[in-house]
């Protein structure tokens, strides 16, 4: 098989996202609130992609771009800034690219066993359904190590191909706001390498109580299944070497959670990859997203190897050293130039 086929393999919405932090509760109707950091930057599937790109994999984005500023700002930072492969993506003439302004909030009500309420986000998008559907952008996938999906309860054919060339498919499940949580979406596991949604999803879709026994049921479904829970960290069970992992959350000061979950799930990709313990996969994981949340935005708040060393030879405590001790042997050599956050102002775009 080609050496040079994609290690991630992508599709979905592309969104411009503008978000402000800082804020102490949302503004009241009538209200005006002044806030003291703000970010911008791509975002929608662009937080996989970066995630993913940024850990030095070969990322090949399908999505669709509008013939706007917003279109042609988020395509230089992809492609130019972040080296992700966008020859499976289109420019729509005459189609706006999303635009979602976030304003992330802090965590409503009191902490928990000594864990603070994870904070929470509200979003307004401004736009409209892409003119190209995720099979016709990715028709014949090529070969690829891994695709990195979001599963909707109407099946893609695009991933059912993917499988079918022997791509390990990652999947995830966004909100259902129907509140009906169709088990039927779960059918699609049998495409699937791993499964990761968060607690509540997960619960949801199997009918159980505690995210321990949703993980059980999740297992009997997909090879790998990992269930993520915010500030309670992550548990994972790999049916194919046996192996389950039960890993808490970094204790971190959250600036902004858009994307921290994309984030997850890139990392544990790119550590999959790496053929690491299933316990490395999901502290690595945990870690990655607990980095991103220190930062504006989602595609541009990843760490990437760069964030993972500088936050490695930071460390004092000796409890998290030793935690996190298997670093030492997989942080490479070259770990990139240092990553760029999301700017306050987007720069002038090169002619």
């Amino acid at each position: 098989m080609d050496d040079d086929r994609p290690e991630v393999l992508l599709t979905g919405l592309l969104f411009y996202d503008l978000v402000l932090t800082g804020l102490g509760r949302p503004p009241a109707p009538g209200e005006e609130i002044w806030t003291g950091g703000m970010g911008c930057g791509p975002g929608g599937i662009a937080n996989l992609a970066v995630a993913a790109s940024r850990f030095g994999l070969r990322t090949s984005l399908a999505t669709v771009f509008g013939d706007d500023f917003y279109g042609a700002h988020c395509r230089e930072v992809l492609a130019g800034q972040e080296g992700v492969d966008l020859a499976l993506s289109r420019t729509a003439d005459g189609w706006h690219t999303p635009v979602t302004v976030a304003l992330a909030l802090p965590g409503a009500g009191p902490a928990v066993n000594g864990v603070a309420p994870a904070a929470d986000r509200a979003l307004v998008t401004h736009g409209q359904e892409p003119p190209y559907s995720q099979d016709a952008l990715m028709g014949d996938p090529p070969e690829a190590r891994t695709a990195l999906v979001h599963l909707e309860a109407e099946p893609r054919a695009w991933i059912a191909k993917a499988a079918a060339n022997g791509t390990h498919v990652y999947a995830d499940v966004g909100w259902d706001p129907t509140l009906q949580w169709s088990a039927d979406l779960l059918d699609q596991l049998a495409l699937c390498h791993a499964f990761l949604p968060n607690e509540t999803e997960a619960m949801a879709y199997t009918r159980t109580d505690s995210a321990v026994a949703a993980l059980g049921t999740l297992a009997e479904l997909v090879p790998v299944a990992v269930v993520t829970r915010g500030a309670h960290g992550a548990i994972a069970v790999d049916q194919t070497t046996g192996e389950y992992a039960e890993v808490p959350a970094l204790d971190v000061d959250v600036l902004d959670a858009t994307g921290a979950g994309d984030v997850f799930g890139a990392s544990f990709v790119a550590a999959s990859l790496g053929g690491w313990p299933l316990a490395e996969r999901l502290r690595f994981a945990v870690l990655a997203a607990g980095l991103s949340v220190r930062h504006h935005g989602g595609a541009l708040a990843a760490p990437g190897w760069y964030g993972v060393r500088r936050w490695w030879h930071s460390l004092t405590d000796p409890a998290l050293e030793r935690a996190y001790g298997f670093l030492a042997d997989r942080i490479p050599a070259d770990v990139g130039p240092p990553v760029r956050h999301a700017p306050v102002t987007p720069p002038v775009l090169r002619p």
